[in-house]
C-alpha cells in the first residue's frame, strides 16, 4: 500500500507530478552530425538518445544482400555510463532484443523494395538511461531516417503506456517502470494508426490493455507533432543561411 501511494498521491498526481495522461518533456534536433547522412538528438525525460543513419549503401558482405530490397540493420546500444551501476559495454541480450525489434519495425515502413541489394544502418546510442528508452530509440531513428532522405510511408514514432498503483497512466517514469505492474511499449506510423511495434511486459486485463493502447497512440501523435517540427526547424535554418 506505501508504494502505491509513493506512485500515485492522493490528487492522482506521480512522483514527477505529472497527470495519468501527461507526457514527459520531449527534445528533438534534426541533423546534429554532419558525417552521418541523417542524425537526431533527442531528450525525452532523462533519456538522452543519439541516433544516426548511413545509407542506403552496398550491404556487405554480399551474401546478406537481398536482390528485391534493402535490409534495414538497426543497432540499439546502451552507453557504458547511461546508467547508474555502469553497464559492461557491448552488446547484451535485452539490447541485441531491442536492436531486432525496431529493425522489423522500421522495415515495415520504409519503401526498401526502392534499393534491393542495399543496406541502410540505423545506429541508435543511449547516452543516459531513464525509462523507455526504446520508444525513444524509435522516435529518434525515425527524424533522422527522415533527414537522410530515406523514402517512407510515414515517419514512425513511439510511445510507451503502463498501470502503475492499479491505474493506467502514459510514460513510464524510472520508479514507475521499476516497480509499476505493467508497461506497453507501442510504435505507429501515425498517419494510419498501423502498429509497428507492441510489446508488453506485466500482465493486463483486456480493458487495462485497451486503455493503455489507446493511450499509448495518443502520446504517439503528441511526439509525432514534435518530430515535425525538429525537421521542419532544420530545414528552415538552412534555407535561411542560403
Amino acid at each position: 500500500m506505501e508504494l502505491d501511494i509513493k506512485l500515485i498521491d492522493d490528487n492522482g498526481k506521480r512522483l514527477d507530478g505529472r497527470s495519468a495522461e501527461e507526457l514527459r518533456k520531449i527534445k528533438i534536433e534534426a541533423g546534429v552530425l554532419h558525417r552521418a547522412d541523417g542524425s537526431c538528438y533527442l531528450e525525452w525525460g532523462g533519456n538522452k538518445v543519439l541516433a544516426a543513419v548511413y545509407g542506403p549503401r552496398e550491404a556487405i558482405p554480399r551474401h546478406t544482400q537481398n536482390p528485391l530490397r534493402a535490409i534495414v540493420n538497426a543497432r540499439y546500444n546502451m552507453a557504458a555510463f547511461s546508467v547508474e551501476d555502469r553497464k559492461r559495454p557491448g552488446p547484451d541480450r535485452r539490447s541485441r532484443e531491442i536492436s531486432k525489434v525496431i529493425s522489423e519495425a522500421l522495415e515495415k515502413i520504409i519503401l526498401t523494395e526502392q534499393f534491393p541489394r542495399s543496406a541502410i544502418d540505423v545506429n541508435i546510442e543511449v547516452l543516459d538511461a531513464e525509462a523507455g528508452t526504446r520508444c525513444a530509440g524509435l522516435t529518434a531513428a525515425g527524424v533522422a531516417l527522415a533527414d537522410a532522405g530515406i523514402p517512407m510511408n510515414d515517419i514512425p514514432v513511439a510511445c510507451a503506456a503502463g498501470k502503475i498503483a492499479g491505474q493506467i497512466v502514459i510514460d513510464l517514469g524510472k520508479e514507475e517502470d521499476n516497480f509499476g505492474d505493467a508497461d506497453l511499449p507501442v510504435a505507429i506510423s501515425p498517419r494510419t494508426d498501423e502498429i509497428l511495434l507492441l510489446q508488453m511486459d506485466g500482465h493486463l486485463t483486456v480493458e487495462e490493455f485497451n486503455k493503455a493502447l489507446d493511450l499509448a497512440i495518443k502520446g504517439c501523435h503528441v511526439a509525432s507533432e514534435i518530430q515535425k517540427k525538429a525537421i521542419l526547424d532544420k530545414y528552415q535554418s538552412v534555407k535561411e543561411a542560403e
